[in-house]
């Protein structure tokens, strides 16, 4: 009986270390096609418990008699810390939290530097941002915009900002982080289980498989872009209870981060280079960073679409245009674009109130083993 002790606590031990190991950026984890797996332990995750709990019940009479004590109570004690270590200190929605308050700045009452790097979304006359330094501890925001819900996600290992609209089948959702699956976090709807990708929107696993979140269009600019393009918007403050892990991360947005997950190399075209991601029409392309930030603005076409990306003066802030198919000639300058004989801001906004605005196209900097693995067809701007 001592052997079907052991055996409980052997088979316990490793199943809370893989049903974490295998959602976690450990070595080697990230690079396996284990996603099934690991949602399979998850799973049934009570009646593996519940299998190695009756072995260790059903041999630990025995074990107490045979063994020597101590060797009983260590491995007793092993069991029961290793399962409070992985799923109550290691868990990702433990390691990374949600703001408990929730609340913003505008111009006025905002005393950040103005460099801040954000995240920033509009609707209906309303425009809010959303520190990347803040995120990038968070993963997820929740929140509302023009009175609607929205989600506003970040995974540091792919350096991806997202936007969602968190409504399933018509419902809103709540959803928590569950880990990574090829170095993109993980959330996992309360309704279904479904394990959803960050990068995409896309469900990846679980009963809604398949189904995406409608994505909002944000832009990533420095807070004094932000609050230029919208003098009446609001930027997201720290929340007081974190205010250590935003100073740990002070470093991540200027891509000064010394990790191995999340630093940047300042160099071309390598895995962890910036890179702009475009998709229109179901194609999708990749500009280096590094071009664009030399000449500041790019003209081409993706899809069906003429574009024109564009960079700052600040050489932090970015955003793509769709430009109209008549148009010739484009010069950007002070952070203002003209277009043949038309003036537009960076946002787009026209500065002649008989012209259109041009549509902002979803853009993001990203990491290049991101943009690349989660959009293996990608072109690369040259």
């Amino acid at each position: 009986m001592k052997k079907i002790f052991f055996t409980g606590i052997l088979g316990l031990c490793l199943f809370e270390f893989f049903k974490v190991y295998l959602i976690m950026p450990f070595p080697g984890s990230q690079v396996w096609n284990t996603l099934d797996l690991a949602y399979f332990l998850h799973q049934f995750r009570f009646f593996f418990r519940g299998i190695f709990w009756l072995m260790i019940l059903a041999g630990l009479f025995s074990a107490w008699k045979i063994i020597p004590k101590w060797l009983t109570i260590a491995s007793l004690s092993a069991a029961l810390g290793l399962t409070y270590l992985f799923n109550f200190r290691m868990a990702a929605d433990v390691l990374f939290k949600e703001p408990k308050q929730l609340s913003f700045l505008d111009r006025e009452s905002f005393k950040e530097n103005d460099s801040l790097l954000v995240i920033a979304i509009t609707k209906q006359g309303e425009a809010k941002a959303y520190p990347v330094r803040y995120i990038v501890y968070h993963h997820q925001v929740r929140d509302t915009l023009a009175r609607d819900p929205v989600m506003v996600t970040y995974c540091s290992v792919c350096r991806t900002g997202r936007v969602f609209s968190p409504f399933i089948n018509g419902k809103p959702e709540q959803f928590r982080l569950v880990g990574m699956d090829h170095f993109n976090a993980m959330f996992e709807d309360l309704g279904t289980g479904s394990w959803w990708q960050q990068a995409t929107g896309e469900a990846v696993t679980g009963v809604l498989k398949g189904q995406k979140l409608l994505e909002m269009e944000s832009m990533q600019l420095s807070a004094a872009e932000f609050f230029e393009a919208f003098p009446k918007g609001k930027i997201m403050a720290p929340d007081p209870n974190f205010i250590s892990k935003y100073d740990s991360l002070g470093k991540f947005e200027k891509g000064k981060s010394e990790s191995k997950l999340t630093g940047t190399d300042p160099f071309s075209w390598n895995e962890k280079s910036w890179v702009v991601g475009i998709e229109v029409d179901g194609q999708s392309k990749a500009y280096d960073w590094n071009q664009l930030k030399k000449e500041k603005s790019i003209r081409d076409r993706v899809g069906n679409k003429e574009l024109i990306l564009l960079m700052s003066k600040d050489s932090q802030s970015f955003v793509a245009l769709q430009l109209p198919e008549e148009s010739k000639s484009d010069h950007w300058t002070g952070d203002t674009l003209y277009l043949d004989s038309a003036a537009y801001l960076f946002t787009g906004k026209s500065l002649e109130p008989s012209r259109p605005d041009l549509i902002r196209v979803k853009a993001y900097q990203e990491f290049w083993h991101s943009w690349r693995k989660f959009r293996p067809d990608t072109e690369k701007h040259n």
